[in-house]
């Protein structure tokens, strides 16, 4: 198999971890009902004029499954820090203490908990698509190859190779859903 035909299927398999990490990171933020500092990862707040994350001007910590606390490092923060949590789609309300921010996590009804299984199924396929283009775009690489001289058995096996890895990751991608779906139905 020539370097060319390798280079593409090692990008192809890199491409693919990254598209199944960046599904599992985005189904983090989906809440299932425990209390988790990955809830307010995407959280940004006004630190002196630039959007800031939360975790990089405050302490997040989940003292038990239902509440999350957030310490802030600097007591003028704890405005800000209301503000954006108000502000967000977290659908949380804050209540602010001396020196932090509790937030009570509500139990997830059964019908939150469907819309939740709704949003995962959603995020996942948003994986499964990201690998199939990834694929797609290998083997038009490869088919260019083939039109430059590489030997057509030579492509066909590295299509194969490709198609391989495809399934191997949206597996990978269906263990994530399976998981997370029983995490959120769990009551």
């Amino acid at each position: 198999m020539t370097e060319e035909i390798q280079f593409y299927l090692s990008e192809a398999e890199e491409s693919m971890q990254k598209a199944v990490q960046h599904t599992g990171s985005e189904l983090t933020k989906i809440r299932a009902g425990k209390a988790s500092p990955a809830m307010v990862e995407g959280l940004r707040v006004d630190y002196y004029g630039t959007p800031t994350p939360v975790s990089q001007v405050a302490n997040v910590m989940a003292p038990d499954a239902r509440t999350l606390l957030i310490k802030p490092w600097e007591k003028n923060m704890l405005g800000e820090i209301n503000k954006a949590i108000k502000n967000s789609d977290l659908g949380l309300n804050p209540q602010q203490e001396a020196d932090a921010i509790r937030l009570n996590i509500p139990a997830l009804t059964e019908e939150r908990r469907r819309e939740l299984v709704k949003q995962v199924k959603n995020e996942t396929e948003s994986g499964k698509v990201a690998i199939r283009n990834i694929r797609k775009d290998v083997n038009d690489s490869l088919r260019k190859l083939q039109k430059e001289g590489t030997s057509e058995d030579a492509v066909r096996d590295a299509e194969a190779k490709v198609q391989k890895l495809t399934d191997a990751y949206i597996v990978k991608i269906d263990e994530l859903l399976t998981k997370k779906e029983a995490e959120i139905m769990t009551i």
